[in-house]
């Protein structure tokens, strides 16, 4: 009850003010309050104290301490400056990672997984450019062997039939047997062309199963990163993969 009588009676009491600056002194500006020198003299006693430490650590340093740092930080106007890489994401990531969610682009790229597990099947990936070339080693006794040496003589098959990584029968097959299938220079040179389209278009699905690969990778690295758990970069994002982050390890119940 007091208190709230207190409260009613400082309601009703006058207001006491602090005088303004007097009319003679007014070339001198505003009138300094308590509450003005308050704030001056706590910023001067924080400044003195920052100088302090500044000149303690100049005292105490190591003049053959080296860090990393010291080789990308330069000196710019007495200030030190740390150059910011910008995160390395090209235009159609940014696009994607901006409009669609993570769920949309792992359902392209499963559907993009799809349909090259089809076009390997029907391909067989016989002489595939982006398939790892297959190394065939000959050994040999004498330095004479060696330079006397060729491949089609040794694999005992036509030199026109020496680079190809498969149908390549021998000397003796094409003698006794007939040749089966198409023959006609023409057509061959077509399925030869029609072939290596499919390769091409084989080629391009992977690049773009990749590329979805790596955007539904960076989506949910952002949205892991909102979670409050501590967490240290240890590799930057770049073009073709996501940044990593190590989380503190936390105990779920």
């Amino acid at each position: 009850m007091s208190a709230a009588f207190r409260k009613a009676a400082k309601s009703r009491q006058r207001e006491h003010r602090e005088r303004s600056q007097p009319g003679f002194r007014k070339h001198l500006g505003l009138l300094e309050k308590k509450k003005d020198y308050k704030l001056r003299a706590n910023d001067y006693r924080k400044k003195q104290e920052y100088l302090r430490a500044l000149r303690k650590k100049a005292l105490e340093k190591n003049p053959d301490e080296f860090y990393y740092k010291m080789t990308r930080v330069k000196l710019q106007d007495g200030v030190h400056v740390i150059p910011e890489t910008k995160e390395e994401v090209t235009p159609e990531q940014l696009k994607l990672m901006r409009t669609q969610d993570v769920k949309y682009i792992e359902m392209k790229r499963v559907a993009e997984a799809k349909k090259i597990e089809r076009l390997k099947s029907e391909l067989h990936l016989l002489d595939f450019q982006g398939k790892q070339q297959n190394k065939h080693v000959f050994f040999f006794d004498t330095k004479k062997e060696v330079e006397q040496f060729d491949v089609a003589t040794h694999l005992r098959t036509a030199p026109e039939l020496v680079d190809r990584v498969f149908n390549r029968p021998t000397i003796e097959t094409l003698q006794k047997e007939k040749v089966k299938g198409i023959t006609h220079q023409t057509r061959l040179k077509r399925m030869a062309k029609e072939r290596q389209k499919q390769y091409n278009f084989l080629t391009q699905r992977i690049e773009r199963e990749r590329k979805l690969f790596i955007i539904a990778q960076k989506i949910q690295t952002r949205k892991d990163l909102l979670d409050k758990t501590r967490k240290v970069k240890v590799k930057k994002e770049t073009v073709n993969s996501p940044a990593i982050y190590k989380f503190q390890s936390r105990r779920k119940r």
